[in-house]
């Protein structure tokens, strides 16, 4: 039963965010939640989803474009602070998830080449290899609750 109480929120991912019932959310910002992402084999993989269901950035008025790309960066700097990657690649596609959200991914120097490739060319068992997955990660909580604190510390400094 945990499980099917689990997969319930990935239907709606912004509508669970916003009755509280995701479980990845990290915190609440101007725009929207930044959540940990589903699978961690690049540690610190976050995702920003809106406030609201929009299915583009385009669709979102120029004040709310602009608080959505400043928060994208400031979980960007707090992955960049807390998990020391080589640098941070976003994305913001929509084909697969037809929704507004942000891709965070950390990219390590520990990759070799594939640093130079985009993650989604990793083998499909890095997505779904149950080690890989957030729930499974011996030190998730410490992870999430790092980036939560570092998020709220630059939102506290950027949103005076």
């Amino acid at each position: 039963m945990e499980n099917k109480i689990n997969e319930e929120w990935k239907k709606d991912r912004i509508g669970s965010a916003i009755n509280g019932t995701n479980p990845m959310i990290i915190t609440k910002m101007k725009s929207g939640y930044a959540v940990i992402g589903d699978t961690q084999f690049l540690p610190g993989y976050c995702v920003l989803l809106p406030n609201k269901k929009v299915n583009s950035l385009n669709e979102l008025s120029f004040e709310e474009r602009k608080k959505f790309l400043a928060d994208m960066t400031i979980v960007g700097d707090a992955i960049s602070f807390v998990c020391n990657p080589k640098r941070i690649n976003y994305e913001i596609l929509g084909n697969s998830d037809e929704f507004l959200h942000a891709h965070i991914f950390p990219r390590y120097y520990w990759e070799n080449e594939k640093v130079k490739r985009p993650v989604w060319l990793y083998p499909r068992n890095n997505w779904t290899d149950l080690d890989k997955q957030f729930f499974n990660m011996k030190d998730g909580k410490l992870l999430k609750r790092q980036l939560k604190e570092k998020i709220e510390e630059l939102m506290n400094k950027i949103y005076k």
